[in-house]
């Protein structure tokens, strides 16, 4: 009886992180639109110019007059990283709540806080993998570790990803991961 139940939780928990996921990947522009993206900011009443920009260009504008970060691709890097927040945030409460359920056994809440762990871990290495790869050059990147695989997302050079940006991005996963080159997915975003 013990066994079903914990089986029931665990099948729970990965059907809601699954429609977590898949719900945050289908609708990631309905909730752009929606309001403020956290970190964006807006110039409102004027065209003020910052006294730490040469030649008294506008601040937030670009060259066109258009928003600078509505025209940069880092857009989709905020989603991805929003979506990806959020799905965590979903599944470790998922988690946390089968761990402090009254009828948990032992076993149930050892394998949640192992899941909370590794989620923990995940974090950080994604982390420190982004931030590797920015520091290489690279405009933005997003990482997302699975299972079994790995996805780095990152913005491609105007010429696009080439062997040498792909061989460097997989020494960089290789050295923070214990994933093979089979297991890693380098993936150029405009």
């Amino acid at each position: 009886m013990k066994l079903w139940k914990r089986n029931a939780v665990v099948a729970a928990i990965v059907l809601f992180v699954c429609v977590a996921v898949y719900l945050n990947w289908n609708y990631p522009d309905g909730v752009a639109d929606v309001g403020k993206t956290l970190g964006e900011a807006t110039l409102v009443g004027g065209q003020t110019t910052d006294p730490l920009l040469a030649d008294g260009e506008t601040a937030g504008q670009d060259e066109t007059g258009g928003e600078a970060a509505a025209e940069s691709g880092s857009t989709y890097f905020d989603a991805a990283r929003l979506n990806r927040q959020q799905a965590r945030d979903s599944a470790l409460s998922l988690l946390q709540d089968a761990a402090a359920g009254e009828g948990a056994d032992q076993e149930t809440i050892d394998q949640a806080n192992l899941s909370i762990q590794t989620m923990a871990e995940d974090t950080v290495t994604e982390a420190q993998i982004e931030n590797l790869v920015m520091a290489k050059g690279y405009t933005d990147c997003v990482a997302f570790i699975g299972d079994d695989s790995i996805s780095v997302v990152v913005s491609a050079p105007e010429a696009g990803l080439g062997e040498s940006d792909t061989a460097r991005i997989t020494d960089i996963v290789m050295s923070e991961t214990n994933f093979t080159v089979e297991q890693i997915k380098i993936i150029g975003a405009e």
